[in-house]
């Protein structure tokens, strides 16, 4: 297997297994859907593609072509993980209210729609920090 693509998926595990282990002190209970449920400190999006950016670079140059597309493919998961998916989760959570406030006073029975969808702006930060430490590492 590649060394770029089994160190981008130790990265991803790791951050996988923090976002586990913070539940389980925090919660007092084994919760396995954090090994694959996306939101949480630390992004293991971020993780996973920063390590491939940084192994990238430490492989083929960093100013090679093949690393500047990885850099830019990072830079818009990342973005989107921060931007686009936090929002959705925004909007889910006022739209839960709603379903609930409507609830009370009408009937209705709708499942509860998924609000911790993206990341903060630190959340995926600190999960690029442990993507580049990873690659540098490992």
């Amino acid at each position: 297997m590649p060394i770029i693509l089994l160190s981008s998926l130790g990265a991803w595990l790791l951050a996988q297994s923090i976002k586990f282990l913070y539940s389980l002190i925090r919660y007092k209970k084994i919760d396995f859907r954090k090994f694959i449920s996306p939101g949480g400190m630390p992004s293991a999006h971020s993780a996973l593609v920063s390590c491939v950016s940084t192994k990238v670079g430490l492989l083929e140059g960093f100013d090679s072509t093949l690393f500047s597309l990885s850099v830019v493919f990072s830079l818009i998961i990342m973005y989107d993980a921060a931007g686009v998916r936090h929002a959705a989760g925004k909007q889910a959570q006022i739209l839960n209210r709603l379903v609930e406030d409507f609830y009370e006073s009408h009937t209705i029975s709708e499942k509860r729609l998924k609000e911790l969808l993206g990341h903060t702006p630190i959340e995926v930060f600190i999960g690029m920090l442990l993507g580049i430490s990873f690659a540098l590492i490992f």
